[in-house]
């Protein structure tokens, strides 16, 4: 039902920054939720953020709070997520993600969102 493309995935140094971008298709004149997860080798996919349509609302993992900002611009189906003092922890693939049918509700397990993006590799050197 919706499409996602991620870029901006990318080798950086600690203490770096990055922004990723997800654009989306296929149902993008509709609200729902976007969200962003990611995997590191050998573990299991984790929240990382999530932002209402209206952009009014969002959510972050513990792990991410105050380092990561989640956005998006509605205009251009894009949502981003803005990705400061990188550390070697976060190396993973990050995957966008849209949940259809939460409503206003922000959820956070893989299993509630419908559509996936093909995954962006983010490396984080010490």
């Amino acid at each position: 039902q919706v499409q996602l493309v991620e870029s901006g995935g990318g080798l950086v140094q600690a203490g770096g920054s990055l922004r990723l971008s997800c654009a989306a298709s296929g149902r993008t004149f509709s609200s729902y939720v976007l969200g962003w997860f990611r995997q590191a080798p050998g573990k299991e996919r984790e929240f990382v953020a999530a932002i209402s349509y209206s952009s009014i609302t969002t959510s972050y993992a513990d792990s991410v709070k105050g380092r990561f900002t989640i956005s998006r611009e509605n205009a251009k189906n894009t949502v981003y997520l803005q990705m400061n003092s990188l550390k070697p922890e976060d190396t993973a693939v990050y995957y966008c993600a849209a949940d259809l049918s939460s409503g206003w509700r922000l959820r956070n397990l893989a299993a509630d969102f419908d559509s996936w993006g093909q995954g962006t590799q983010v490396t984080v050197s010490s």
